[in-house]
């Protein structure tokens, strides 16, 4: 039986990961986008169960029509949902929307708060929306697991654990706090591009040497090549 791999070591295996994360998406960024907190916070909730591409073709119309908290917690619900539809959940989505600005409103006086404590309790805003939020928005370090850092840190052996917050916690205690947000961006394009859910491209991620999960792909460079999207969302 393999011996455990120890916190030094994994964190030593860490550097190596991110580094060549870092060689291999110089340009990783929040795909999202967005000129302001609210607008990030408003499209990162949109962005569940949906694209970023999607979301990214509906907002600049929603926010021309409600560019602030004010106008978006009095608009006629019917006509945020209308033009949210194509994201998917809409309905659901419009009252979070409608929600998080009135709360924002009422005890923020009309500012996105800048802390995970005051974030997670607007409306429709769980933890894995706050630290998008405060990464992008206002550069405070976190961790954000989506499905795809979830997958791939556990195909990296960084972790076991499949319940996000518990994942966040793991990946903290191995990667420096300076490293958080633009190595969720590094996940998130990898995920994105070349270690796909159902068939990864082993045969060209540049983690392979590095990967414990190695082979659950194509290990062929030309067969793999041919899942790997690295323009695709």
């Amino acid at each position: 039986m393999a011996r455990a791999e120890s916190l030094k070591a994994k964190r030593e295996r860490a550097q190596k990961i991110n580094a060549i994360l870092a060689d291999t998406f110089p340009n990783a960024r929040c795909e999202l986008d967005f000129e302001n907190p609210l607008q990030l916070l408003v499209a990162t909730v949109l962005s569940a169960q949906c694209t970023d591409k999607r979301v990214n073709m509906v907002t600049p119309q929603l926010f021309a029509k409600y560019p602030d908290v004010h106008s978006l917690a009095s608009a006629p619900r019917i006509k945020i949902e209308d033009l949210i539809k194509s994201t998917g959940f809409y309905r659901n989505k419009a009252a979070s929307i409608q929600g998080l600005a009135a709360a924002i409103l009422e005890k923020h006086h009309g500012e996105v708060p800048g802390t995970l404590d005051e974030l997670v309790k607007l409306p429709g805003v769980g933890r894995k929306t706050a630290n998008v939020v405060l990464g992008n928005a206002f550069g405070v370090p976190g961790i954000t697991v989506d499905t795809h850092v979830g997958r791939i840190t556990r195909r990296l052996g960084l972790t076991k654990n499949t319940d996000p917050v518990k994942v966040e916690f793991d990946l903290m205690k191995i990667f420096d706090d300076s490293e958080w947000v633009l190595l969720n961006h590094r996940l998130i394009f990898l995920g994105r591009r070349i270690c796909h859910s159902r068939k990864p491209a082993c045969g060209v991620c540049p983690l392979a040497a590095l990967c414990p999960s190695f082979g659950e792909g194509p290990t062929d460079p030309h067969e793999a090549a041919k899942l790997a999207k690295m323009d695709d969302d």
